[in-house]
């Protein structure tokens, strides 16, 4: 007998994480690492926003406080979904969790029996398919190519709903393409959604405000108040705030949902750390401007790496309309000897050998659930992205 639980035999560790761990290894070792597999900002968190977590701790706000988030951060989430997205909560309506993945996990806890499906459009942020087997639902996982934009059309939805589907996960701006639904991409789906009112939505939004399109950005319960009752609202300060280690996302739904999810985080983690919810009011009720900022440096970057694609050899990317990555194509290398001899069979083998060749660290598209790609994160400085371009048409140069 397994001394593992079975919920947890089928769960892989985050190929993302692992890359960005082995990554951080070798560089120990002493090798030159460029690492474009960590999903984060490299900018420094805003000032004022470490002045408020100093300041929390030198008035003692060191102590548990209510677990789905203090009144002032949950004020201040309210005030946000009304501001920036025309979304009106209650208090009641409103968690804080220990991060983004934290406010997911609760929701597929608190909800999913066996047998349940969720419907997760692929590419997908890797961790989805594994926190709904935990929650010991069953993914539906849809494929949706590069050639629609790696995005879910309302036709596979409505194929893909069945008497068991309990969710459906929608991301954008995405991880790990850039992905992003317009208006009138949300409306189509909207439409399927509205005739099968046993599915919930999780929006998840997290990469709101790392957006390039002319375009503002939607969420599905804003373009379609009729879904709001059955929408749950997730985001965090983690990416646009540069706040990653911080560990606070929040989600705007249902009472219902809300209270049952609050509940279960009562049994795990308790509240988030105080510290960061009073960092977190900081970063939603502070200043905005630099956000733009951010933004312009991230287009620079994406449009940079897409220049540099035209002289690597074999490497196809797509436009990516937000967050801070691109996942390009890798299919005309498979098959390809390297210098030693080794046949490029999949894209986890292009990822190892760019690894062991230059020195290039990505992710591999099948963890993404969409092969044959990998996933490059441009949240990087522009000399690096440079050099990776450099190595990369070198190493994909080499190839027979």
């Amino acid at each position: 007998m397994s001394f593992i639980s079975q919920r947890l035999l089928s769960v892989k560790p985050s190929p993302t994480l692992g890359a960005t761990q082995k990554a951080a290894e070798l560089k120990v070792q002493g090798k030159q690492i460029l690492s474009l597999s960590a999903g984060e900002p490299d900018f420094a968190t805003p000032s004022w926003i470490c002045e408020a977590a100093v300041k929390a701790l030198q008035q003692g706000q060191t102590r548990y406080t209510a677990v789905g988030g203090t009144p002032e951060l949950k004020r201040a989430i309210i005030e946000k979904f009304k501001r920036e997205n025309d979304l009106d909560y209650a208090g009641k309506e409103i968690i804080a969790s220990c991060g983004g993945k934290h406010v997911i996990f609760n929701a597929l806890l608190a909800t999913l029996n066996p047998g349940d499906e969720v419907i997760i459009p692929a590419p997908y942020w890797v961790s989805y398919p594994d926190m709904v087997a935990i929650a010991e639902g069953t993914p539906v996982v849809v494929a949706c190519p590069e050639s629609q934009g790696f995005k879910l059309t309302p036709q596979q939805l409505e194929r893909s709903i069945t008497p068991q589907t309990k969710w459906l996960i929608l991301n954008s701006p995405s991880n790990p393409t850039g992905a992003v639904y317009s208006r009138d991409e949300l409306l189509g789906l909207a439409e399927v959604l509205r005739a099968h009112t046993h599915v919930y939505i999780l929006s998840d939004d997290i990469y709101e405000h790392i957006l390039f399109t002319e375009d503002r950005f939607w969420t599905l319960a804003q373009v379609e108040p009729r879904l709001k009752e059955r929408t749950l609202t997730m985001n965090g300060v983690s990416k646009s705030y540069a706040m990653t280690g911080w560990r606070l996302g929040y989600a705007g739904g249902p009472e219902h949902l809300i209270k049952a999810m609050t509940d279960l985080q009562s049994h795990s983690t308790s509240n988030p750390s105080s510290i960061s919810q009073a960092a977190a009011v900081a970063a939603l009720n502070g200043p905005q401007g630099f956000l733009r900022e951010w933004r312009d440096s991230f287009r620079k970057r994406r449009d940079l790496m897409l220049e540099g694609f035209k002289r690597i050899p074999g490497l196809c990317g797509t436009l990516a309309q937000g967050a801070f990555y691109l996942y390009p194509s890798c299919e005309e290398v498979l098959g390809k000897k390297t210098p030693d001899g080794e046949t490029l069979a999949n894209d986890e083998d292009v990822c190892r050998y760019l690894l062991a060749s230059v020195g290039i660290s990505v992710v591999h598209g099948a963890a993404f659930g969409l092969s044959p790609h990998f996933r490059i994160s441009y949240a990087c400085d522009t000399e690096t992205l440079k050099k990776a371009c450099v190595l990369m048409a070198k190493a994909l140069g080499d190839l027979v």
